[in-house]
């Protein structure tokens, strides 16, 4: 069995991104989106960090925790070949009830694919009134959408109580 990394969230996260679970890359580094290709890190850093690319995990994810977004996923456990949601058998979702109830700021759930979306929606409720948002997915499997594309619906999606995001 697979499994995810506990969620990285403070006091202050107003905005929850959630994934389906790590792929390989991400699991071999301990790191969230740690596949070169995936463009999770540059939308932050195009958006966040004046395009200035951060390579120490420790500071992505300060930057993510400054702008009051945190990360999780949808699952807990799972077992996969390789790192195709498609391919994910048994799983085991996160509890989020447990995170919302300690975590009362996040108001806005963005999911990051379809199918952390439907992971969620399989073992969530989403009448809490939080907003829940479907995005285009940032993995590298995804090339439906270009990252100019993935970044503008980002850029929206990201974008909570006045905060001043780039490039607006």
């Amino acid at each position: 069995m697979l499994r995810s990394f506990a969620a990285v969230t403070d006091d202050n996260t107003e905005i929850l991104t959630v994934g389906t679970m790590p792929g390989a890359a991400s699991l071999a580094a301990g790191e969230y989106y740690a596949h070169k290709r995936n463009h999770f890190w540059p939308i932050i850093f195009a958006l966040f960090n004046g395009g200035r690319t951060l390579t120490s995990y420790e500071e992505k994810i300060a930057l993510l925790l400054s702008h009051k977004i945190g990360l999780w996923d949808s699952l807990e456990y799972c077992d996969r070949q390789g790192s195709l949601d498609k391919d994910i058998r048994r799983e085991r979702p996160n509890n989020f009830k447990v995170l919302f109830q300690s975590r009362p700021k996040i108001k806005r759930v963005v999911f990051n694919g379809l199918a952390a979306r439907n992971y969620f929606l399989k073992y969530n409720d989403v009448s809490d009134g939080r907003e829940y948002v479907l995005m285009p997915s940032t993995s590298p499997a995804n090339a439906s959408k270009s990252f100019e594309d993935k970044l503008l619906l980002w850029r929206r999606a990201l974008d909570i109580g006045g905060r001043v995001i780039a490039n607006k």
